[in-house]
């Protein structure tokens, strides 16, 4: 796992070195083991390293082939590298190291940008063709590993955090209104645009092809649902289990190659636990897990993730966090880059410090509720949509409307609260009632609490118009699978795995996520519907093949999450902050937010009256966001 960075001059000026050195610097923590860069005719390309396979200078980088044509920056790992390996020895390559990069190189040279299609494995790279003067960058299918760029008439620069790029001596640094219109909804800046004007992210799925001065960005992969397997009978399901089955241990298993310690992440939910379960079937020694816990009861997975190690027998080490919120905000959004508000950073974080205390690489159970329809909100989506059909959503209104001020301000995980957002949904038409489960913000509010300046930069757009375009336009026909492909899409590349990816190389420690593998991916897709969810039951099959390998207690506990007592925390240990950051003439002064209603939200959650903690940390995360990145860059702070 490591960073990558460069810079392409379109008129072949030299890049300066320094350049490269002070792009490097900023992606020093992906990787601390080796640093290396390569300047060529126009070009310039850096390489921070943390050293998984190949621990040898042979896997030092950039890396370029036998004629030194080409030059490769990667970032990630190719769990198929070895059977790559052997076809293109069959083809007469030699290799001179045993690292996966030199492998990429190869295929590029054999297949040009068809070489994606032959990797399996989470990547984020860059190849330099230096007779060509060809620029290759490409990420992987659902977006494991970053990559951001910025082009300019004079060439384009690119790296795997936006701080490498902002350490450019040239960037001119502005906010984007419209990325930051969209992250208050979202919690994250969604899509190909950044919270930078000018700064893009190339999206999951796609390449980057530069030639001359033009610019050309390509999709490479999308998630299909359809054609689905119909099995006629007993026979024919025991044999689709058997393959999904297979598919699952054989992402696990290819996961744990290694050249340094191995560890877990290990929350005591179905995924990771299952994930931990198949980890024990292929390794000599008891898995090295962690989990973290809080001391609120209701946020603390530690005794099911004990009950999992136990049974199990892992190595198992977990902690109490008791953290200094006030102090490890700002670290976070300097982390970050970006405006980031979903608060399970925060534990995401300690994980992987305490983590990387022992291992240098951690499995982790991320991607099976995308995959196997975990969440709740999928259940209650489909029953809106269904029950729709047959009953209008003006009924609820008037209940609603009596029970705002009990349901509204309950406990998030209340049931209570969970009516009351159901019926919220209900309220409103399907599809859209399932983005305003996932809003922080709703085109009311911001029409309530936006400046008209700030009204007049972002215009009338429904940041939801994203969310409906995503569902309408699903590579799929039945309401369930159209979901998942919105999440697919958008929030798991969004939110999810950059809160991993950052919050694990923030200390050098590289996550691999099996439930990810793509192979795995397109035959879980095609799945029947009620394999996922049935009835109630979220993640059927998966629980099925866990079955003879976790206790029964796991495989029937309901989804907990990755929570936070957020709530309380902005009342006690957060407020002084809260307040620092969102009644300051600071705040004020950036023009984006009328002073009354954010206010009365303020007062509000701080008396109990009204349970604001997500739209208060999204405001929180936005204003630190702008005191590091964009004030300091003015000298304003």
């Amino acid at each position: 796992m490591c960073g990558i960075c460069g810079i392409l001059n379109f008129s072949g000026e030299p890049v300066a070195r320094e350049q490269i050195d002070r792009m490097c610097l900023a992606l020093q923590h992906r990787g601390p083991d080796d640093q290396g860069i390569y300047l060529g005719d126009g070009i310039g390309l850096g390489h921070q390293r943390l050293s998984i396979l190949d621990l040898s200078p042979a896997g030092h980088q950039p890396m370029c082939n036998r004629s030194h044509k080409l030059w490769l920056t990667f970032n990630g790992e190719i769990y198929n590298f070895l059977e790559l390996r052997a076809f293109l020895e069959g083809k007469g390559y030699a290799f001179v190291s045993q690292s996966d990069s030199e492998v990429i190189l190869y295929l590029y040279e054999l297949y040009g940008t068809n070489c994606l299609e032959k990797l399996r494995g989470m990547f984020a790279f860059a190849v330099w063709d230096a007779e060509e003067h060809t620029l290759f960058l490409a990420r992987d299918r659902l977006g494991k590993k970053p990559l951001y760029y910025f082009p300019t008439p004079k060439g384009i620069i690119w790296a795997s955090e936006i701080k490498a790029i902002l350490s450019h001596a040239d960037m001119m640094v502005r906010p984007s209104p419209l990325a930051l219109h969209h992250y208050l909804t979202y919690q994250y800046v969604p899509g190909f645009e950044t919270a930078f004007e000018g700064i893009q992210r190339l999206l999951p799925g796609h390449y980057l092809l530069c030639h001359g001065a033009k610019i050309q960005v390509q999709r490479y992969w999308t998630l299909q649902y359809d054609p689905k397997p119909l099995p006629q009978n007993q026979c024919e399901m025991k044999d689709l289990q058997a393959q999904v089955q297979n598919k699952l241990a054989e992402s696990v298993k290819m996961r744990l190659m290694s050249d340094v310690p191995l560890g877990a992440f290990l929350s005591g939910g179905l995924d990771s636990s299952y994930v931990v379960a198949m980890m024990a079937q292929y390794v000599t020694s008891p898995v090295k897990t962690f989990s973290i816990g809080f001391e609120e009861p209701e946020y603390n997975e530690l005794g099911f993730a004990k009950q999992v190690a136990q049974h199990i027998g892992t190595e198992h080490t977990e902690l109490i966090v008791r953290p200094d919120v006030g102090a490890i905000l700002p670290v976070l959004a300097r982390q970050y880059d970006e405006p980031f508000a979903d608060s399970s950073a925060i534990p995401t974080y300690y994980l992987a410090q305490l983590a990387r205390s022992q291992v240098t690489v951690v499995l982790t159970g991320d991607g099976g509720d995308e995959n196997f329809a975990g969440y709740e909100r999928y259940w209650a989506a489909q029953w809106i949509a269904r029950l729709q059909g047959y009953l209008g959503p003006n009924w609820v209104k008037s209940i609603l409307w009596a029970m705002q001020k009990w349901g509204k301000n309950a406990h998030s995980k209340s049931l209570l609260h969970r009516l009351y957002r159901f019926l919220q949904g209900y309220a409103t038409q399907f599809p859209y009632s399932y983005g305003l489960w996932m809003s922080h913000f709703t085109y009311e509010m911001k029409q309530a609490c936006y400046t008209q300046d700030f009204i007049a930069q972002v215009g009338a757009q429904d940041s939801l118009d994203l969310l409906m375009q995503a569902y309408s336009t699903a590579p799929a026909k039945n309401i369930l699978d159209r979901i998942l492909a919105c999440d697919v899409q958008m929030y798991l590349p969004g939110d999810l795995l950059v809160k991993m990816d950052i919050a694990t190389m923030a200390h050098s420690l590289e996550a691999r996520s099996p439930l990810l593998d793509h192979e795995l991916m397109e035959l879980t897709a095609r799945l029947p519907t009620d394999w996922k969810l049935r009835g109630s039951q979220s993640k059927w099959i998966l629980a099925e093949c866990a079955r003879p390998l976790l206790p029964k207690v796991i495989l029937q506990r309901p989804k907990m999450g990755f929570g936070i007592p957020l709530a309380k925390w902005l009342r006690q240990d957060l407020r002084p902050l809260m307040l620092d950051l969102l009644d300051s003439t600071t705040f004020w002064n950036r023009g984006y937010f009328n002073k009354e209603p954010i206010q009365r939200m303020i007062t509000e959650h701080l008396q109990g009256k009204g349970n604001w903690q997500y739209p208060l940390y999204n405001l929180m995360m936005l204003e630190l966001w702008h005191r590091i990145y964009i004030d300091a860059r003015k000298g304003l702070c």
